[in-house]
């Protein structure tokens, strides 16, 4: 067995992963990264693309901004479409400010993962059997196989940023953590294409047959999605179906400006709510989605990664600088706070937005009730505008 010795040892090179790696290498504190797929998968992955100011603050501080900086749309107001017509919200005018930045996932964790071999940090890919021991105690420490020889990693701390269905949570016994889930009755049918976006900013669209998305990753690529069956299957739709049925759900002026083209990526993401209490278990911390998921429709997932990373490098670092375990101590109700906030925004927007099961006719008239309030209402539009860009950490 190979015997390897760091300050930290973070499971999972995700944005959050990444995020923190780059973080203690700047403040001097030893880390290393362990992920069971390669730099190449990781990178082929689809994900999220929009920033909130916090986020894109914490790249900067990361010192790994200047791709998003230069390529990057920062974006001021969003649409919300119901009943045919299209209505923005002033994001900026009523947050104080504030804007997001739309900007890929894929490019941002490209942007650190380039920073982190640059420095000359370490990171193993294609690590199996990664399982983390003894957090509950002084001596915690992450074991893993590659190439066939085993090896474990002695640390001071470890960070679960692992995703769901990593192991940091899994290791966790049972009475000791505590998850809350709603699974929605519905999922997302996304398509990723080479053509300019209907507009230079998002659509929400609420209409009778379902939810839609109008977004984007830049000026030349959309990103598209239409509510579906949380099993749909992906290979049933053509591009010209997705096209047809996107155009049904916008008002028609909208409509009138989608420029189709074929598709290179196309997928169906389920929708879930899902929060694991506490976030800190001795010396494992989780973090990311492997403490918490939300649905896409606040566009909230990549930026509590991002929070939470926030919180736990101010722990790690007042430790190491201070020999204080109140940042850690904290570190759990800290993240949660804004989590639930988060998780709260996301569940109303899905709530707002989607058609479900049981919505009917009466449903269908409340929710045109709520949005047309919403649009009408400084009060009501400033409260989505202050959650949209991110509440302060």
């Amino acid at each position: 067995m190979g015997n390897q010795r760091t300050q930290v040892a973070i499971i999972g090179s995700g944005p959050a992963g990444l995020l923190l790696g780059q973080l203690l290498h700047l403040a001097g504190i030893d880390n290393i990264i362990l992920d069971r797929v390669s730099r190449e998968y990781i990178l082929g992955r689809v994900r999220a693309g929009v920033l909130e100011e916090g986020a894109a603050g914490m790249l900067a501080q990361a010192g790994v901004a200047g791709r998003m900086e230069a390529e990057g749309l920062p974006h001021e107001g969003i649409a919300i479409a119901f009943s045919g017509q299209r209505h923005r919200i002033d994001l900026t005018g009523m947050s104080g400010g504030k804007r997001v930045i739309i900007y890929g996932q894929t490019e941002l964790t490209k942007d650190l993962m380039d920073a982190r071999l640059a420095a000359g940090a370490v990171s193993i890919h294609e690590a199996e059997d990664v399982l983390p021991h003894d957090f509950d105690g002084d001596a915690p420490y992450v074991t893993y196989s590659k190439d066939g020889t085993s090896h474990r990693i002695d640390c001071d701390f470890i960070a679960g940023c692992d995703g769901y269905h990593g192991p940091s949570r899994q290791a966790v016994p049972a009475p000791a953590i505590h998850t809350y889930e709603r699974v929605y009755p519905f999922g997302w049918l996304g398509i990723l294409a080479e053509v300019p976006p209907v507009s230079e900013e998002l659509i929400y669209a609420n209409h009778p047959r379902g939810f839609a998305l109008c977004s984007m990753r830049s000026r030349t690529r959309s990103r598209y999605y239409i509510q579906c069956a949380a099993d749909e299957d992906v290979d049933a739709w053509t591009d010209e179906a997705f096209w047809e049925e996107l155009k049904r759900r916008l008002p028609a002026e909208a409509a009138e400006q989608v420029v189709t083209g074929p598709s290179f990526e196309k997928s169906v993401a389920p929708l879930r709510s899902f929060v694991a209490e506490p976030m800190r278990f001795g010396k494992l911390f989780l973090a990311g989605d492997a403490a918490h998921i939300v649905p896409p429709t606040g566009a909230k997932g990549l930026n509590l990664a991002a929070s939470d990373i926030h919180y736990l490098f101010e722990g790690l670092r007042e430790h190491y600088r201070d020999g204080s375990l109140a940042g850690l101590d904290a570190y759990s109700a800290r993240a949660l706070a804004r989590v639930w906030q988060a998780v709260r925004f996301s569940w109303w927007m899905t709530t707002m937005l989607h058609r479900f099961p049981d919505t009917g006719e009466f449903g269908q008239k409340i929710q045109e009730a709520e949005l047309a309030y919403l649009v009408g209402s400084q009060a009501a539009a400033t409260a989505l505008a202050e959650n949209y860009v991110g509440l302060p950490y």
